[in-house]
């Protein structure tokens, strides 16, 4: 009988560890089984470098969905990045969402200026003004051969001799 009830624990382990495993799965890969919460929205971006699928979308610096998908616009030559944005977030027809860095070399994420002033934007519906990311290593190689000129205020001419 002892036997047995060795077997019984044991399984009773397994069996928890393997569903509290699961349960990590899902919740890490922000997998949803009950019901989507969520609608979606999308943006024409003229550079997406570096966003990927699942990428973080922020508005007033709090999560409030991910980036679903990114795809070509043959005809206008643009990236169309589609995110899905949770219920009860409300994003206005001027809003601008802008291609951000965490930190100087960290994960690309979409910074979204909710708006306010225009209409209320439903599922489906589509950010028109977008900012791509700057790109920091095009702007070292700008600076580090001089194509990034100074203004004009401190440079000195001929004429201010005295």
């Amino acid at each position: 009988m002892k036997k047995y009830a060795m077997e019984t624990t044991v399984g009773i382990f397994v069996t928890i560890g393997i569903l509290l495993m699961g349960y990590m799965t899902v919740k890490l890969g922000h997998v949803s089984f009950l019901g989507d919460n969520s609608y979606t929205l999308s943006a024409p971006f003229t550079s997406v470098s570096g966003l990927r699928i699942g990428s973080a979308v922020y508005a007033l610096g709090i999560e409030i969905g991910r980036v679903e998908d990114i795809s070509m616009d043959q005809e206008s030559q643009k990236a169309i990045v589609a995110m899905k944005i949770r219920n009860g977030i409300k994003i206005y027809d001027d809003a601008i969402a802008t291609i951000k860095t965490e930190g100087l070399i960290g994960d690309k994420y979409i910074s979204i200026d909710p708006g306010g002033g225009g209409t209320l934007l439903a599922s489906g519906g589509t950010i028109t003004e977008t900012q791509p990311a700057i790109d920091i290593a095009e702007l070292i190689g700008k600076y580090a051969f001089g194509e990034v000129k100074k203004p004009n205020g401190d440079q000195k001419t001929q004429d201010n001799k005295p």
